[in-house]
């Protein structure tokens, strides 16, 4: 835990370990639970004090819930205040017109079944997962606010809205004294939308942490694919996410190029990925996943990585923008 760094999320009283652990894949049914356990307290004992899920984490849908509030139990009674627990809901859920989306009666109900798989009397942090298009914006956020207010959640966060939309939430939550605590993004070397919109810049004004998630690319910044797409690789077996045909020509120049910048800075090309998120200031956190204690422990080395230098990231950017 000494080597763990914490930032301040926002301007909170928060101090989230700069690098969180995500439950979205590795805990669920298709993985034994000894292997879900060992991950999650290697990732405890790392000092990863902040692990997050979502209602529809599995597969099924719930079962990442149902796993942590096994090992809450059995691994870390006792150590429940030391940790920071978030869940999510708008995605699908349940069937029928309110398993989904962003209506007060979908946030509502689906905090109270991801409380009741967790075994928990509150989440620390209650994202609304998805911007949703055709419920009014007070709707979502006043439910967000009521779900503070009635003590299932110490926090509130948003997930992946636009950053009109965001910015009329941070207004509109402060102005009720419930303030947004952070947004969730996606970003890594591929995907910079946060940094070329504003969410970023934006979150940073309003006071509002930011936490990455994906920051490895599904596993495309790492080593696994410098030679093409090995067989057991999630690409090979589960194309739901990471489906071969981003594995381009260009893609894997542009790859190969990012690994020869890591490996002249002493490191592998998923711990500079990682460094370079890290090394923005308005990053609170970035969120990893681990199908190992051994990959938990690699993935972290990024927090003893050097800065970069100009040359370097100069380098990178013209690199990631070919």
């Amino acid at each position: 835990m000494e080597s763990m760094k914490y930032r301040r999320c926002g301007q909170s009283g928060v101090l989230l370990p700069a690098i969180s652990l995500g439950f979205w894949h590795n805990f669920g049914e298709l993985t034994p639970e000894s292997q879900s356990r060992a991950i999650a307290r290697a990732a405890f004992d790392a000092g990863i004090t902040h692990f997050d899920l979502a209602n529809n984490y599995g597969p099924q849908p719930g079962a990442a819930e149902l796993r942590l509030g096994k090992m809450l139990q059995d691994d870390f009674r006792g150590h429940r205040d030391e940790l920071f627990i978030s869940t999510k809901a708008a995605y699908d859920m349940w069937p029928g017109p309110y398993g989904s989306w962003a209506s007060r009666k979908h946030l509502m109900a689906s905090l109270d079944q991801s409380l009741q798989r967790m075994q928990l009397e509150y989440v620390d942090l209650f994202y609304c997962h998805r911007y949703d298009p055709e419920t009014p914006l007070e709707e979502t956020l006043q439910a967000l606010v009521d779900i503070v207010r009635a003590g299932k959640a110490l926090y509130i966060g948003l997930s992946r809205w636009p950053l009109e939309a965001a910015e009329k939430g941070y207004r509109y939550l402060r102005e009720r004294d419930v303030p947004c605590l952070i947004y969730q993004g996606r970003l890594n070397l591929f995907d910079r939308q946060p940094l070329q919109e504003g969410i970023l810049d934006s979150a940073q004004q309003a006071g509002v942490g930011f936490i990455g998630f994906s920051p490895l690319a599904q596993g495309l910044l790492t080593n696994r694919y410098l030679n093409g797409i090995p067989a057991d690789s999630r690409m090979a077996h589960d194309p739901r996410f990471l489906k071969s045909d981003m594995l381009t020509p260009q893609m894997l120049q542009r790859i190969r190029a990012l690994n020869d910048v890591a490996q002249q800075r002493g490191e592998d090309l998923a711990t500079m990925a990682l460094s370079w998120i890290l090394q923005h200031e308005a990053v609170t956190s970035v969120i990893i996943g681990a199908s190992s204690p051994d990959q938990l422990q690699r993935n972290l080395s990024c927090l003893k990585s050097a800065p970069f230098t100009e040359e370097e990231l100069t380098i990178i950017q013209t690199i990631i923008n070919k």
